[in-house]
């Protein structure tokens, strides 16, 4: 009789659950064994990695997956390096498991501080990236976490070749497999499994679009780390150089438009508008980038008028909305109501204006005379990311090593009795 999708998860949850205790008592030495070990598997495995890759990209061609989610799916020798370069990062961080800080003598006599400890199994459910996969299991085992991972079926064959490499390492470092396990079926009820498993996975990391992420936001009975949209915002401050804010609005866009981190609405100072827009047009429509602006935008350029669906919406496509608003409060209040607190830049050199920016927009990242395109782990110097939360419980921002662990009390003491005064 053929294993129920059922039984199948529930088998790799209970071996999760196994691996964890093991891999959460691993040496730093042992792990990071295992993720160079696995960087050079990656490295050996370049050819089969590519050709995996290609039925991917062919499949998806096939099945009329589009422009922004085929590049996300591709594992360019760019992206195969970073891959690389992403596991050798990660294992020369600090260890965060076992740390105790802020011990203290309490008047009983006893010391009381707290011990940051794995999290246990989690659980990582995502869409086309394959790279996400390498993120995801070197994050998790430096950290000392068990995970499933649950790729997207458009990515199968990659995410098969690459969970190879993995499994090399762990092998070379003599930790189990089952601590990074990747779901081999593409069957949908496998996803409403990991998430209805609370004895076996103990939180849940959903990467995808907004159908993919509202629903485990709904359904799951596990702890969940995540976020929606990235309906990121760059605001042209009155006081800003403009040559700087016509290459960070720039890059901010176009350095890749399927990342959650791209701009997606740039708002401009009133009092600059008019010198500063022409040419930030000039230079997005030799890229081809359509523009969708309100009625003073298109007072001074040409652009599509903007609908009120426009600013609540992550295009992930070459397109941005434009908006002219009166000053810094405008902009901030525009970016709280219409924003989806992932990351928000202001280009100025008012001191000032750029606290007040950044104390007063509600975001995990707030950045100044930056692009919205560095709201990345291996940017931010984590290694990789294992997903962007914009929650406010546990994690928020690039979600890396520490994001991974949680703390515990611990208290010491040398035979202290409560209700009596310590000798």
């Amino acid at each position: 009789m053929t294993e129920s999708v059922l039984d199948y998860m529930t088998r790799l949850g209970r071996a999760a659950r196994e691996a964890s205790r093991v891999i959460g008592r691993a040496s730093t030495a042992q792990k990071n064994r295992a993720l160079q070990a696995a960087a050079d598997a990656l490295d050996a495995a370049r050819d089969a990695l590519t050709a995996a890759n290609e039925q991917d990209l062919a499949n998806g061609r096939k099945n009329g997956l589009e422009p922004a989610l085929l590049d996300r799916l591709a594992l360019t020798p760019a992206r195969i390096d970073s891959m690389i370069t992403g596991l050798r990062q990660v294992a020369s961080l600090a260890d965060p498991v076992g740390a105790i800080r802020d011990m203290s003598y309490r008047p009983s006599g006893i010391q009381v501080g707290k011990m940051r400890v794995p999290l246990g199994v989690i659980g990582i459910i995502y869409e086309s990236r394959p790279n996400v996969t390498i993120d995801a299991a070197s994050l998790c085992l430096k950290s000392g976490n068990a995970t499933i991972l649950r790729g997207g079926s458009e990515a199968i064959h990659s995410n098969r070749a690459i969970a190879t490499c993995i499994q090399r390492g762990l092998a070379e470092a003599g930790l189990p497999p089952a601590v990074v396990q990747v779901v081999e079926t593409t069957d949908r009820e496998a996803v409403g499994a990991l998430i209805s498993m609370p004895e076996f996975v103990d939180v849940i990391v959903p990467r995808g679009g907004r159908g993919l992420i509202e629903r485990i936001s709904r359904d799951a009975r596990v702890p969940v780390i995540k976020h929606l949209d990235g309906i990121c915002h760059v605001f042209v401050d009155a006081h800003a150089d403009l040559d700087k804010a016509w290459r960070v609005a720039f890059n901010a866009k176009t350095y890749r438009y399927g990342i959650c981190g791209a701009m997606e609405t740039l708002l401009v100072d009133q009092r600059v508008a008019e010198r500063f827009l022409p040419e930030m047009a000039r230079r997005f429509q030799e890229k081809g980038v359509e523009l969708r602006g309100c009625e003073r935008t298109r007072a001074i350029i040409a652009a599509t008028p903007a609908s009120e669906d426009d600013w609540h919406t992550e295009y992930l496509d070459a397109i941005l909305s434009i908006r002219v608003v009166d000053g810094l409060e405008q902009a901030i209040e525009h970016i709280n109501h219409y924003g989806s607190h992932h990351t928000d830049s202001i280009i100025t050199e008012h001191q000032g204006q750029a606290r007040r920016f950044m104390a007063e927009v509600d975001s995990a990242s707030v950045m100044l005379n930056t692009p919205t395109c560095f709201a990345d782990g291996f940017e931010y110097g984590l290694g990789a990311e294992i997903g962007i939360s914009t929650d406010k419980l546990h994690a928020r921002g690039p979600v890396g090593l520490e994001g991974l662990t949680c703390e515990k009390y611990v208290v010491i003491g040398d035979g202290q009795l409560r209700g009596q005064e310590s000798c």
